[in-house]
């Protein structure tokens, strides 16, 4: 099962969609013109239609203060009617840091000799993931180097062993992949071991910075292999896909319009889209200098959010704790639907480190390490619903029957009864005093919201179960 590039292993649909999309031009476009249309493209995002690159466009030109809140205030409409007020909680478990890449922003580049290489043992692994149950968590995303060593086989037997691990009442109910791009084979593999969702980054969608931070000598320096590799993925029955780009390799705003431009080839040719869109920002590394690329400021990060928010109302849109703990809540609202909480990237970091980072080992530096105890009881304040659920993926709720639900808001009406069990849940197994006296007072204000039907009622008794039966993974 190869790994290693093919032309002749690319997808039905492979061709560079980005450079006939035209985006230089686009962001060049009359600021005339997009002002004249802002009321209507916001409109046409309330009601929950993908926007066109040139749609996407008229939010980029945004410049003055009244405007950009209008988008703001629009991706907080949009995010509620959705998602409502859940907010998905996930961490990552990082397997193995050897990588045959040489990526200019990368502290895991195989160039750098200061960074401690490492790949988990089985009973690394296990320590690793008992650690997480006992701290509460639900779902993982396993993130691996791009090495020979690490092939499809190796990690669908990591992520079965990762199912397998139980502690006390804890199991990991959902395993995401972070990883090379696969031939359609290899993602057979990992389908085949009950992946989520698999997550690839383009990393840049502008060419020529994608080759000067990629060299061409390596598995990443091949720009079309890691374009096209998630529409492999679909192919090979990996239906929920994840995509991204690092803010701060271009500009910012090419990168907005390369994710939608993604969205929509997805779209176009398999009639789903991508499950989830990451937005993460360049972050300091051990051993790597920034020196010359482009800084994201806070207030573009915030706009690149709500902008794809508007832009891709049906999918997921994660926010990670590369992030400080201040922007983060700020960002929530604008569209945010998924956040990593209590994230240790170190190599056996779960278990082996002390509160302070150990920069040798992980790939970037975190902005917000707090517990997910923490982070759970600071959305709780902010009035959101923590949700550990997964029911969606296990009752085969994916790829084009999860648009079928999502991209008309109706898979909130299915979310909401599984974040109150789901939260229930915690609060009952693992959360502090103060941490489950708040997750008490909104379940209980967000069963005053519900209607009284069947459904509530047997919601109701669910919880009644969790609490006195000590009954476990209810859901609809």
């Amino acid at each position: 099962m190869a790994i290693i590039e093919n032309e002749n292993n690319l997808s039905t649909s492979a061709h560079d969609f980005i450079a006939e999309a035209g985006l230089p031009e686009l962001l060049a476009g009359d600021g005339a013109s997009h002002t004249a249309r802002l009321d209507d493209v916001i409109a046409k995002s309330m009601s929950k239609e993908p926007l066109s690159l040139s749609e996407t466009a008229v939010l980029l030109a945004a410049q003055r203060p009244q405007q950009i809140e209008r988008i703001f205030d629009a991706a907080r409409r949009l995010k509620r009617d959705v998602y409502g007020n859940r907010i998905v909680l996930f961490a990552p478990l990082y397997i193995g840091n050897d990588c045959t890449n040489d990526c200019v922003y990368c502290a895991f580049r195989r160039s750098n000799k200061g960074i401690t290489r490492r790949t988990l043992g089985e009973e690394d692994i296990r320590s690793q993931v008992e650690a997480l149950l006992n701290r509460g968590h639900k779902r993982l995303i396993l993130v691996f180097g791009e090495h020979p060593s690490y092939t499809p086989d190796y990690i669908a037997q990591c992520m079965r062993q990762v199912y397998s691990i139980r502690a006390g009442r804890g199991e990991i109910r959902r395993v995401n992949i972070n990883a090379a791009p696969m031939d359609h084979e290899g993602y057979a593999a990992v389908k085949a071991a009950d992946i989520g969702t698999y997550q690839i980054f383009q990393e840049t969608y502008h060419r020529q910075t994608y080759a000067k931070v990629h060299p061409p000598a390596t598995r990443k320096g091949h720009y079309m292999w890691r374009l096209d590799g998630v529409a492999r993925a679909i192919e090979a029955d990996c239906v929920d896909v994840g995509i991204g780009a690092l803010f701060g390799l271009y500009d910012w705003r090419y990168e907005v319009l390369g994710l939608v431009a993604h969205s929509r080839h997805l779209q176009k040719h398999y009639n789903v889209g991508p499950h989830t869109i990451s937005f993460p920002r360049l972050r300091p590394a051990h051993g790597v200098t920034l020196d010359g690329l482009h800084t994201v400021d806070d207030e573009s990060i915030k706009r690149a959010a709500a902008i794809l928010r508007l832009a891709v109302p049906y999918a997921g849109s994660i926010l990670t704790a590369r992030e400080p703990p201040r922007l983060r809540r700020e960002m929530m609202a604008l569209g945010v639907s998924q956040i990593d909480a209590g994230s240790r990237i170190e190599l056996g970091g779960y278990t082996e480190v002390g509160d302070a980072q150990v920069m040798e080992r992980e790939q970037f530096e975190l902005g917000d390490i707090r517990s997910l105890d923490e982070v759970t009881r600071q959305l709780l304040a902010d009035g959101y619903t923590p949700s550990f659920c997964t029911a969606c993926y296990r009752l085969g709720r994916t790829g084009e029957r999860f648009m079928e639900f999502a991209i008309p808001g109706f898979i909130q009406q299915m979310c909401t009864p599984n974040a109150l069990t789901t939260l229930c849940e915690y609060l009952v197994d693992y959360a502090s005093e103060e941490t489950r006296a708040a997750g008490e007072i909104l379940i209980k204000a967000e069963l005053e919201k519900l209607p009284h039907d069947r459904r509530k009622t047997e919601l109701l008794d669910r919880l009644r179960r969790i609490r006195e039966n000590d009954e476990r993974d209810l859901y609809y």
